[in-house]
């Protein structure tokens, strides 16, 4: 995206440049008896704002299954239907929710989500026994802070989380890992989306 916009800005540049040196199709104007001024030097263009920093990284991923051993991050999945989206909300309540799984039923994606985040990115691993998967999760309309990413409902990774002994590992970039259980809630929400 980055490389996007800095060849808009380029784009942008050039067809400045260009138009300066198109002659104009209008006549001179005529000189007229008032004294010359000197013009004052154009202001120096404002910078670029810096592109959102994103979270620190994540550690190297190891081999070995010790989250599978992790207590448990506290609280429960609820499954929610909305007219074009269902998902379920991880936490001790709706309004206290920690990590969502969503299906948006129109693209058939599926966005996993860690709130309490309101960095604009942040690196975010889902981690089960056989798989996992990493992406920069960004900021999401939401009531609280929230960062998130979304896949293909086919991704390997939504078969592996469902399919887990148990549990499955959100780590997220600047924050502690959630230790989340594989309930009927995530698989639900998975297969609404294929």
């Amino acid at each position: 995206m980055k490389a996007i916009y800095l060849n808009a800005i380029g784009a942008v540049a050039l067809s400045f440049t260009i138009a300066a040196c198109v002659p104009s199709s209008e006549p001179p104007s005529v000189a007229t008896s008032a004294p010359a001024t000197t013009s004052t030097p154009a202001p120096a263009p404002s910078p670029l704002p810096a592109p959102p920093k994103p979270a620190a990284t994540l550690p190297p991923l190891t081999g070995g299954l010790s989250f599978l051993d992790a207590p448990q991050t506290p609280g429960n999945w609820r499954y929610i239907v909305e007219r074009n989206e269902t998902f379920a909300l991880f936490g001790s309540s709706v309004q206290n929710a920690q990590a969502i799984i969503r299906c948006d039923l129109e693209t058939r994606q599926v966005g996993i989500g860690r709130f309490g985040l309101a960095a604009s990115a942040a690196a975010m691993r889902i981690r089960s026994e056989t798989r996992a998967k990493e992406d920069m999760a960004t900021t999401r309309d939401s009531g609280q802070p929230l960062v998130a990413f979304e896949m293909n409902a086919n991704d390997p990774v939504l078969d592996a989380m469902a399919l887990s002994k148990g549990r499955f590992a959100i780590e997220t970039a600047g924050m502690p890992t959630l230790y989340l259980p594989a309930w009927a809630e995530v698989t639900r929400v998975i297969e609404d989306c294929r």
